[in-house]
């Protein structure tokens, strides 16, 4: 067995008048993420973070926001079909572990639904995935509320 490790890290403006969504799951907010496609921080950073683990490449690559073809794409879409890239080249999810930092919402009444929306996009089991909601006390963009961040870690493996 051969096992990879892979990093991935995301973050948007936060707007009025846009959906605040993690990990596929639409949370009431004020503002939401302003991005090209449906701006779902997380579910970006977990994109990278399997693609890179398999050194298949990253989401710009994939899907770069200069393509008219992923204005306002769904998140959990685009994380499919690069996890079924990750598939084809015989990679497996071991866990996935990811951390939300925002002001607010607070992610933490929203975890078992999070958890529970990438493991189905992923084929996976709810136990192999974690969300955590942290902030940043106030500091930069994020800090005070103008932005989200997501960073997500996972583990791959590969049976020889």
């Amino acid at each position: 067995m051969t096992i990879r490790t892979g990093l991935g890290w995301d973050v948007h403006r936060l707007v009025p008048g846009r959906r605040f969504l993690l990990g596929g799951v639409e949370i009431p907010s004020e503002t939401g993420e302003l991005g090209h496609s449906d701006g779902d921080v997380l579910a970006h950073a977990v994109t990278d973070a399997l693609l890179g683990a398999a050194a298949l490449g990253d989401i710009g690559e994939l899907f770069p926001p200069s393509d008219p073809a992923w204005k306002d794409a769904d998140s959990l879409a685009l994380l499919k079909t690069a996890y079924n890239r990750v598939r084809a080249a015989d990679w497996h999810i071991i866990n996935l572990d990811c951390v939300v930092i925002c002001e607010k919402p607070k992610v933490l009444p929203w975890r078992e639904a999070i958890r529970a929306s990438l493991a189905a996009a992923l084929s996976v089991s709810p136990e192999a995935v974690f969300v955590k909601g942290k902030t940043n006390e106030g500091l930069g963009d994020t800090g005070t509320g103008r932005a989200v961040e997501a960073m997500a870690t996972v583990l791959l493996e590969k049976r020889l």
